[in-house]
């Protein structure tokens, strides 16, 4: 039986079909695998799916309508597949936001980064727990970021209302979800879910991140637009994410990104977590935070 993997993956309406989504959705469709894409635009789902196809006419790949600024959809999307789907093996929360240049939030009023980066992925992951639990060596990867490495969890203002500067705000959402990749393992343990969580990130890569939210005329767009070569190919950028979801190498609560040059450039290799992830205490704390504002239990 072929693996099924869910991909959440970034299609907005200036976004195109070549983001780490798209890519790591190709990879598994490629190796035979039963591929869901989630994203939040269905015209960018169905040309991905198309595209798939059109490079593996044998593919077996679907859309699924999933937007992550609104737990509603984030819900109907859990409720959807648990109806039709009798397991997932492999969930990737890949999606993301990086840096609006003003501080927007979601339907629920979160912070646009920290709820679409983190407390989207962190309901979707409870939502799907019960067909990850009937699935065949389940992984959960959640994809953090070389941000994270001076992200802190402000616990007095996790989103971000008393001042707003676009980095920290993202940089938080990342470490958010390096902390919860490594406390959904320790959980799982403790529970008994049988979920292997592993974290990865692609350090930069040739995606739309950076024209999407800040501009493609921001001083970070036009970084991206000209000076084009410092920023890995999206696939390889992938490599990481595939590298957790696939190799029998990869660790219980690892993490993984290119072994080169500070982690920016290169192949699949541990990468090192920032100090400030590796807090039990505020990891703990952070759940049960994620917990109350979500409104959603692993229980």
């Amino acid at each position: 039986m072929a693996a099924t993997i869910t991909v959440t993956a970034s299609y907005t309406t200036s976004g195109g079909t070549t983001g780490l989504g798209f890519e790591t959705a190709l990879a598994f469709a490629r190796a035979g695998g039963d591929v869901i894409v989630a994203g939040r635009n269905p015209a960018r789902g169905a040309e991905a799916v198309a595209r798939i196809q059109k490079s593996m006419p044998s593919a077996t790949v679907a859309f699924e309508a999933l937007d992550l600024g609104d737990l509603a959809s984030v819900a109907a999307c859990g409720d959807r597949l648990n109806a039709k789907r009798e397991s997932i093996d492999v969930l990737i929360n890949n999606a993301g936001v990086m840096t609006p240049p003003r501080r927007e939030t979601t339907a629920d009023g979160f912070e646009l980064q920290m709820g679409t980066n983190y407390l989207s992925h962190f309901a979707l992951t409870a939502y799907l727990l019960p067909l990850l639990g009937h699935g065949k060596d389940p992984r959960v990867v959640t994809l953090s970021s070389v941000a994270a490495r001076s992200g802190v969890i402000d616990f007095d203002d996790l989103q971000s209302e008393r001042g707003y500067r676009p980095m920290q705000a993202y940089s938080q959402s990342k470490l958010a979800c390096l902390m919860f990749a490594f406390e959904l393992q320790r959980r799982s343990d403790a529970a008994g879910w049988g979920l292997t969580s592993i974290a990865a990130h692609p350090s930069i890569s040739r995606t739309d991140l950076l024209h999407n939210a800040p501009g493609r005329f921001s001083v970070q767009g036009l970084t991206r637009s000209l000076l084009w070569f410092l920023f890995q190919p999206v696939a390889q950028g992938a490599l990481p994410t595939l590298f957790a979801a696939t190799s029998p190498d990869a660790q219980k609560a690892g993490y993984y990104g290119p072994d080169r040059l500070s982690e920016t450039r290169g192949y699949p290799a541990d990468a090192k977590p920032p100090p400030q992830s590796l807090d039990l205490e505020a990891a703990s704390r952070l759940w049960e935070e994620s917990s109350m504002l979500t409104g959603v239990d692993f229980g």
